[in-house]
């Protein structure tokens, strides 16, 4: 038996068997994703051993192989996705004691202490000159930003755009001792509406996150995407009670849902179900949220799922309206490579489920730092002072945890 086997060689607990895991994964080539969805009770873990960096058509998704799909924020030129397939899938209930889950764990790696699985991860961590897709930028200044906000109002005031999302990067140190998986529980214990992940592609790095926004859910019959936006700090004992949206912050919700209405009109689909704005807690910020659902059975329209999210891609939330205007503006203006972050990622084809997130509250982890990514969305009506003070925010629901 293979929880014989790890309780013999002194695997001491859950935590324990994932860091041999991730560690022996990473020191041999592999390229692995380890995730939890919103709500879900159990960790999911997809293994590849190929060795090969694979890329995927988004185009699609319905005939690939199970697999976890990474999509920088920039379309590449053929619109491909790196994609993580599945040699070794496994499922672990997070709340079931090691020696019950004989059947979830089938892959018995190479058992050794804790302290060295943390010292394999972190030497396995993509420097960035070694690095052939991602490249790492400067950070910017606080007057560098709000000088950035203020080109997007002006051109917001111009008419050119209606809503730019001006985004930055910030670098933390990480400490010698830096435990992954202490951190990677630590985000699930805080963040139970989020889609936490780690994955590691050796061309493309190791990421970190707790992502609060799914870009398109595909489950049977069932199609899912929402628009999230507008952000606040959440305060007091009961957050969802107390909140108060401005007109800003309102509109730029409402811009987002528009976007997926105008959507579903360019592919003539016009039965949809739509529910929200409602607040909704992500981490320590409350958000506005609405829910589209699409039963593509009865709209005979199988294919959605890859449909939308090209359609989707990115989103107005991420981006800006108009998007290819706002795109370009981004393109010229912003001093960085987004790389992966506002990109997707996601299980797809996982036991008849695709769950597409928007790479958001991300980290890159390299050797000695982690790159933490930030946007704010801007309107015409928005302070430069208090964007600085969102992306700020929105870096610390990652960062907070990188000890």
């Amino acid at each position: 038996m293979k929880i014989q086997t790890l309780i013999e060689e002194k695997v001491d607990n859950l935590e324990h068997y994932l860091a041999c895991l991730i560690s022996h994964s990473m020191e041999k080539g592999y390229q692995i994703a380890v995730w939890r969805k919103p709500h879900a009770s159990f960790l999911e873990v997809m293994i590849d051993k190929s060795g090969q960096t694979k890329r995927v058509d988004i185009h699609a998704l319905e005939e690939l192989q199970a697999g976890f799909i990474a999509h920088p924020f920039e379309d590449q030129e053929d619109e491909k996705g790196f994609y993580i397939e599945a040699d070794s899938y496994l499922k672990i209930d997070i709340k079931k004691p090691l020696d019950e889950q004989d059947a979830a764990l089938e892959v018995l790696p190479q058992i050794i202490p804790r302290e060295d699985c943390n010292t394999l991860i972190r030497n396995s961590f993509v420097p960035e000159k070694k690095s052939s897709h991602i490249k790492i930028s400067e950070e910017c200044t606080k007057n560098e930003f709000l000088h950035l906000v203020n080109k997007g109002i002006e051109a917001i005031a111009t008419g050119a755009l209606n809503k730019i999302v001006p985004a930055r990067i910030k670098k933390k140190s990480l400490s010698d001792d830096f435990d992954l998986i202490s951190v990677f529980k630590s985000l699930i214990d805080s963040y139970p509406n989020a889609f936490v992940n780690f994955f590691h592609i050796p061309q493309v790095g190791s990421w970190i996150g707790a992502s609060p926004e799914i870009l398109i859910q595909t489950k049977g019959e069932q199609f899912y995407t929402m628009s999230l936006a507008g952000t606040q700090k959440a305060h007091g004992e009961n957050p969802l009670k107390n909140a108060a949206w401005t007109q800003k912050e309102i509109e730029e919700q409402a811009l987002v849902s528009r976007y997926i209405v105008d959507c579903f009109k360019k592919i003539r689909l016009r039965e949809y179900d739509e529910h929200g704005p409602k607040t909704v807690l992500a981490g320590n910020l409350l958000h506005l949220r609405s829910d589209f659902k699409v039963n593509m059975k009865t709209t005979n329209f199988p294919q959605l799922g890859s449909v939308m999210l090209s359609l989707l891609h990115p989103t107005s939330a991420v981006c800006g309206m108009p998007r290819k205007e706002a795109f370009e503006f981004l393109r010229i203006n912003e001093k960085f490579d987004r790389s992966l972050f506002a990109g997707f990622i996601g299980p797809v084809n996982v036991e008849e489920v695709t769950a597409i997130y928007v790479n958001l509250r991300t980290a890159r982890l390299m050797d000695g730092q982690a790159i933490l990514y930030a946007g704010a969305g801007v309107t015409e009506d928005s302070d430069p002072e208090k964007e600085w003070e969102e992306t700020e925010m929105k870096c610390e629901i990652i960062g907070k945890h990188l000890n």
